[in-house]
């Protein structure tokens, strides 16, 4: 039914009501309300049963915080940044520019779960996620460095269009380190400080980098305080970011080598996540166990986190893959 139609149907309701029952006039009534909402654009029963942009900005900040605190293992740094920073930028009505956030380290430590974590904060439906939130890999997507041409014009293209069907927008660059030199610099634009481009508004939407490049960076300051026999909580943040930030830049394999982004400081916050240590892999295997819904098995969680407990060779004090193939040691040894 169109609103037209709808709109006619209530024109005509006060001369057709005295012909129906109470009954069939409830009907009638609810009927229409139910349709006029369903063709609503803000419209709180389609948010409900159907998928919905996040316009009014619902990021639950309590449950985010307890998904980190809960999931995430061994990446205090990590998790106090992202936090602070989605609670500040969900806060602001009209954020001056996209919240834009690059994730670095070593395979494994948990860039991609956060990510998923973020994703499912933001969106908790499946068909609400899989429309607004938006994931390239820069292997499968964008896997010649000669079609660097058209593959600008396709990301430029997409993240507009979605950008203007929802402002809301989750855009996730996995792989950084593999992506063709000067590539990510073609969406700058929408990555400053504009209220619109061409009418569209850039400023709800969220980028998030994932980034192998740095991790052997921030492995070798973890390791010199471990050396000094200082905890990894005493790390400096700001000084690892400022690190990130020329690392990054001046790295060739890191995506954002020679970058626009970074000389135009667009990128809000470079994010460290540290090496995971032997008691860290641990928790990564209970938690695997419980999924499973298999038993703790100490026997078993010491051994498989002690062979994955690798760098360096003569101290092991970290695993190299971090918890990536905890789920494999699982399945093999159960």
């Amino acid at each position: 039914m169109k609103l037209l139609n709808v709109a006619g149907f209530f024109a005509l309701v006060p001369t057709v009501v005295p012909a129906l029952e109470p009954i069939t006039t409830s009907l009638a009534f609810c009927g229409a309300a139910v349709m006029w909402q369903l063709f609503s654009p803000a419209s709180w029963l389609k948010c409900r049963f159907l998928e919905c942009c996040n316009m009014k900005d619902t990021l639950d900040i309590p449950a985010l915080q307890m998904a980190l605190e809960q999931k995430v293992f061994g990446q205090h740094l990590a998790t106090q940044v992202v936090l602070k920073a989605l609670s500040a930028h969900s806060g602001d009505k009209q954020p001056r520019k996209p919240l834009v956030m690059s994730f670095h380290g070593w395979t494994g430590t948990g860039k991609s779960f956060i990510s998923k974590i973020i994703a499912q904060n933001l969106y908790r439906r499946h068909e609400a996620r899989r429309r607004f939130i938006h994931q390239f890999d820069a292997v499968l997507h964008f896997p010649h460095a000669e079609h660097i041409k058209q593959y600008q014009e396709q990301l430029r293209n997409w993240i507009r269009g979605n950008v203007s069907v929802c402002p809301r927008s989750l855009f996730i660059f996995s792989e950084m380190d593999q992506m063709p030199h000067g590539l990510i610099d073609s969406i700058m634009p929408y990555l400053s400080h504009h209220e619109t481009i061409n009418g569209v508004y850039y400023g709800k939407a969220i980028f998030l980098f994932l980034n192998n490049a740095g991790g052997d960076k921030i492995t070798e300051v973890a390791l010199d305080h471990w050396r000094r026999q200082k905890g990894r909580e005493e790390i400096p943040l700001t000084d690892l970011q400022s690190m990130l930030s020329a690392e990054i830049f001046n790295n060739r394999n890191s995506g954002f080598w020679n970058s626009k982004l970074i000389q135009k400081n667009l990128v809000d916050y470079f994010i460290p996540f540290l090496p995971l240590e032997y008691k860290h892999v641990k928790e990564c295997i209970q938690e695997e166990l419980r999924y499973q819904g298999h038993q703790e098995d100490e026997d078993l969680i010491i051994e498989i986190a002690l062979a994955m407990s690798d760098y360096p060779s003569e101290d092991r004090i970290y695993s190299s893959k971090g918890c990536k193939t905890v789920a494999s040691k699982v399945n093999l040894n159960t």
